[in-house]
């Protein structure tokens, strides 16, 4: 039986039909990946024996013509004004009697003939961008509200990849339609001074966002975006009641994290290896899809003769979710296995040093190693004279990596790093980085690529790039970050928290405490006296007394919080002070009978008190550690048993400060002298977010530093921080005047509301 070409074109693209309409919303099995848009393109078609390629991805040389020629050959397409519902035709309406509504879509982009992304475009002289984001959860609905019928085109992974809210000043992009529930993200480059948005253009012929379209939809780009970054990522979800859920989310690349890695990438192919690359990029900014992205990428690149660039690329993180993602993600875009390998002692047979020697030998386009492991990566390339011409890309990852005790000990005296009295300091990736490359004369066959939230002094030296690169570093020509996502922006955008916001310290609350009782006579505010007053009384700082300041406060004002589940972080000068602190806790809490605050002490190593240290009655001759002190761990992982509500507070040494993930974590309590970066860094566990914590913030009590001294430190990082003034008493007065000045009211009207709100007030309490 012959078919005509009517006949097969219709069931060809019935079998296109039927891959898209195969994809699940909600698949944990990666087979079901190869189904939907993402995968009709990315996967050969297979009908009847004969394979079809419904898109040519750019190859990562020109050596093969033939692959060439069918990339130049996909067909990109605009259509405007779509009206995309299937169900909104007059057939629809005679054959059920009821139709959708011809709703339509600015324009819709399609690679050769699927479609791709939405927009939905807003003049702000009209609509603000934020119209277009609702006319998305209202309008454009996966689900049509009158034919209950599927639209195909805004189904998840089955139609457009993403979707746009554009005006000609911001942009915004959503991955999955949910209606009202719809979440979108931005998509802006920022701004010069740091802050969220779009700088506006000096010439007037051209919007803000015009990088949307003059960039990243650019043909090759997005076909590039396509290929090589947008990816399904399976997340386990927590409903309100602790049932967990799998749910797949489709990733698509933050405007900032595309352009890092497109301009790292770019770089990188025209430099060549032996560089260093410097990415400052913030909390929230999604580091770990950089930088899986950045390794793929780097991992496959070729030069013009058709000769790959790197021949491994390692990644120096601790961590661990960084491995089995990029496992995932790049399966997704190889569909081969074994392009990623991690050297630890539970993967594999033999020791991590064959391990690693093995994995370097055969070249394994990318290694994963701890920052243990990485001063012997650089002495196995050193000692090997096969290895040493080869060429190596090494990303570093600051977050997620400290090391302490015994380890930060052995680490030192591996790179040679100058060690404390005694030895508390936490070690992280940037010490070893920083340390490893200052040692060793700089080699023409590796690159670097630091990935930092808060670079030190000594990284940016090293890792820096100077605005003349012919010039010596100086004074007039300082390294600087080359790409940077500041913390300001990762603020302004929502994906971290303002931890300086409601920063005090004790000084301040002591002296607010004075001045209300000054200005008695103008405020009445007996409650906040009767609370200040205690602060007033406890002006002796001692541990116990700082204990029952930290409780009381804890107790009153942040364990409620997140519906119960907050958490607090009390961070101690020394391993000595966390021991006293957390037997004066332990002590207080049972005295008062609290059954719901317990606490962790964290630290590294044993304590042991002498005769040269104050008051130590009842702690000569015994040895503190944190399995003994924290006899309810029984061997749970310290960060997971936090997690739970088996524990509300953390004492902690020089240890949790750098790259502890807490979302839960509401309030701080610092007894520590904190300074430049590890202030920041300290200060930023907070700064993670949660439901419902942007609602009710962050606290931070200081019982050592001086506000200006914090400020100073987050200022390099943040270019405008600031402490809000709330302390000061007299600013009530200050804006009474303003009121008065402008005759917002009259006093006549200001006797009146007194006189019904305390008389109603004096109903309810049976005293009127």
């Amino acid at each position: 039986m012959r078919f005509t070409p009517i006949i097969q074109s219709k069931k060809f693209l019935e079998r296109v039909a039927s891959q898209l309409n195969k994809s699940d919303p909600n698949a944990a099995n990666k087979e079901l990946r190869t189904f939907g848009t993402l995968g009709v393109l990315r996967h050969e078609l297979r009908d009847r024996g004969t394979r079809f390629s419904l898109c040519q991805f750019k190859p990562e040389h020109d050596l093969n013509p033939e692959t060439l020629a069918r990339y130049q050959n996909n067909r990109c397409r605009v259509v405007p004004e779509l009206v995309y519902s299937p169900w909104a035709t007059a057939q629809q309406l005679a054959e059920t009697g009821s139709k959708a509504k011809a709703w339509r879509i600015d324009l819709v982009l399609f690679v050769n003939g699927l479609p791709i992304a939405t927009l939905e475009l807003k003049s702000e002289f009209k609509q603000a961008v934020h119209n277009a984001i609702k006319q998305y959860k209202t309008t454009r609905l996966p689900v049509d509200p009158v034919t209950k019928k599927p639209e195909p085109l805004l189904t998840f992974k089955r139609g457009a990849l993403v979707h746009f809210a554009v005006s000609q000043y911001e942009v915004y992009m959503a991955t999955r339609l949910e209606g009202a529930d719809t979440y979108f993200l931005p998509f802006n480059k920022g701004t010069q001074d740091g802050g969220a948005g779009n700088d506006i253009p000096d010439d007037v012929d051209r919007y803000a966002t015009d990088y949307l379209w003059n960039e990243v939809l650019v043909s090759e780009n997005l076909l590039n975006i396509l290929a090589r970054f947008v990816h399904l990522q399976i997340e386990e979800k927590e409903d309100w009641e602790g049932r967990k859920y799998k749910k797949e989310a489709l990733i698509f690349p933050r405007y900032h994290q595309w352009d890092v890695v497109k301009k790292l990438v770019s770089a990188a192919r025209s430099e060549g290896p032996g560089h260093k690359y410097l990415i400052q990029h913030s909390a929230g900014s999604g580091k770990s899809n950089s930088i899986a992205w950045t390794a793929h990428q780097l991992s496959s690149l070729y030069d013009a003769n058709g000769h790959k660039q790197f021949d491994s690329v390692i990644i120096v993180t601790d961590r661990t979710v960084l491995d089995d993602q990029l496992q995932d993600t790049i399966y997704q875009f190889e569909h081969v296995d074994g392009v990623v390998g991690r050297i630890n002692n539970k993967e594999g047979d033999g020791s991590k040093s064959e391990k690693l020697a093995a994995a370097l030998e055969k070249s394994q386009p990318i290694i994963i190693v701890t920052i243990q492991t990485f001063p012997y990566v650089l002495r196995a390339i050193e000692n090997s004279v096969s290895l040493k011409e080869r060429c190596y890309a090494i990303i570093a990852d600051e977050a997620h990596s400290s090391q302490s005790g015994s380890t930060a000990r052995q680490l030192k005296e591996v790179l040679m790093i100058e060690a404390s009295e005694d030895n508390e300091e936490e070690v992280t990736t940037e010490d070893i980085l920083d340390a490893a490359i200052a040692s060793r004369r700089a080699s023409k066959n590796v690159s670097y690529f630091a990935f930092t939230a808060t670079p030190k002094t000594k990284t940016l030296e090293l890792f820096g790039r100077c605005p003349d690169p012919n010039q010596a570093p100086s004074k007039d020509n300082l390294p600087a970050a080359y790409h940077v996502y500041s913390m300001r922006q990762a603020i302004e955008e929502g994906f971290i928290l303002d931890v300086l916001k409601n920063y005090t310290n004790y000084k301040v609350a002591y002296h607010l405490a004075l001045a209300i009782q000054g200005t008695d006579q103008e405020v009445e505010s007996k409650k906040a006296k009767v609370k200040l007053n205690q602060w007033v009384r406890l002006h002796d700082y001692n541990i116990s007394q700082k204990v029952q300041i930290i409780v009381e406060h804890f107790k009153d004002n942040v364990m409620g919080l997140l519906g119960g589940q907050a958490k607090a972080m009390v961070v101690t000068s020394s391993r000595k002070e966390a021991v006293r602190y957390k037997l004066s806790f332990d002590k207080y809490i049972k005295d008062k009978g609290y059954q719901n605050i317990h606490a962790l002490v964290a630290f590294s190593g044993e304590v042991e008190f002498n005769s040269k240290d104050p008051n130590t009655e009842g702690l000569m001759g015994e040895k503190f550690s944190e399995s003994s002190m924290n006899p309810n761990l029984k061997s749970r992982d310290m960060r997971k048993a936090f997690d739970t509500d088996d524990y509300q507070v953390m004492l902690v040494a020089n240890k949790f400060q750098t790259g502890f993930d807490q979302p839960k974590l509401c309030a701080m309590y610092v007894d520590k002298k904190l300074a430049n970066v590890e202030c920041v860094q300290t200060l930023s566990r907070l700064n993670r977010t949660y439901p419902g914590k942007a609602e009710t913030g962050t606290f931070v009590l200081d019982f050592f530093n001086e506000p200006d001294d914090i400020l100073q430190a987050f200022q390099p990082y943040y270019q405008t921080a600031e402490l809000a003034d709330v302390s000061d008493p007299d600013l009530i007065f200050d804006l009474y005047d303003k009121l008065r000045a402008a005759n917002i009211f009259t006093w006549q009207e200001v006797e009146q509301f007194c006189d019904a709100f305390f008389c109603q007030k004096q109903k309810q309490c049976g005293t009127g």
